[in-house]
């Protein structure tokens, strides 16, 4: 029970909802996606092995972050925001992974390709795959142009197929839907801890009875 007085004074210093807090939730939240991708492509990579678990820590930074930069306001938009956040730090962090392992084996990959026997049982041509152009009615016949892709293009692919990244390990098996599940939880910590601190509501002053009549 307090008094008309103190009860707005504990109005106004309550921390309240405002676009600027969503915003700075939102910056917050991007730099803790940022260093969970960080981490989870870094522990991958440097190790070889893709842990799910690490989901849960990922889905704890961009939380925090977001509590961080809302300065403790949360609600219904906060944590959608901290879901979003946190399933595409993990799922885009398949791409880095990719990349790593498609550079650091081009020539494993190619030697491969070129020892792949012809059909008539001819050696591989190694020089050029597409092989040299067939002249037809006495004309060459001109190979058809190779398609360039886009630098936007490219981003876009590979925002496509990481966001997609998780589902398309269940490919695998028993060890993409656990670590699907295990997304899910870490998904489920981030939205917990953007809850918020719960809404305090005041009411008040009552008239209090007289202790005389009572």
């Amino acid at each position: 029970m307090i008094c008309g007085r103190c009860a707005d004074r504990v109005r106004r210093e309550m921390p309240q909802d405002s676009h600027a807090a969503f915003v700075r939730a939102i910056l917050c939240g991007l730099v803790g996606f940022a260093i969970g991708l960080v981490i989870y492509a870094a522990f991958a990579i440097a190790t070889g092995i893709t842990i799910g678990y690490l989901a849960l820590a990922v889905g704890f930074i961009v939380g925090k972050a977001m509590m961080i930069g809302s300065k403790g306001i949360g609600g219904r938009r906060y944590q959608i925001a901290a879901v979003l956040l946190t399933y595409a730090s993990v799922s885009m962090a398949s791409v880095p992974i990719a990349i790593h392992y498609m550079k650091d084996q081009p020539h494993q990959r190619s030697t491969a390709q070129s020892q792949v026997p012809q059909k008539d049982g001819s050696s591989p041509v190694q020089d050029n795959p597409v092989g040299e152009a067939s002249q037809q009615n006495g004309s060459p016949a001109s190979a058809a142009p190779a398609k360039t892709m886009t630098l936007a293009g490219a981003v876009g692919t590979l925002t496509m197929i990481g966001l997609a990244s998780p589902f398309l390990e269940l490919a695998e098996g028993a060890s993409g839907l656990i670590g699907l599940v295990i997304l899910f939880v870490g998904m489920r910590f981030a939205w917990k801890m953007t809850a918020g601190r719960g809404n305090v509501k005041v009411e008040g002053p009552f008239q209090l009875a007289n202790a005389a009549s009572a």
